[in-house]
């Protein structure tokens, strides 16, 4: 069983973005493993609390998150 678990901040993602997630995840097991993996992936979109995780030995938010330039 395929299966991919993504820690997102809380409240940084919609619910169309986690879908999103979950469908092109499940897309590409099945184009590695097969279409017979599609039935058995297992996605997971858990969000963490603000400040509950870090970096580099710094607190992350979701504002600093958000302030971060995007390419």
């Amino acid at each position: 069983m395929p299966f991919a678990n993504f820690k997102v901040p809380a409240g940084a993602l919609t619910a169309e973005q986690k879908e999103q997630i979950i469908t092109r995840t499940t897309d590409l097991y099945a184009e590695i493993f097969g279409d017979g993996a599609r039935a058995t992936t297992l996605v997971l979109v858990e969000e963490v609390a603000d400040a509950g995780w870090g970096i580099g030995g710094g607190v992350l938010t979701l504002a600093k998150i958000q302030q971060t330039p995007q390419e």
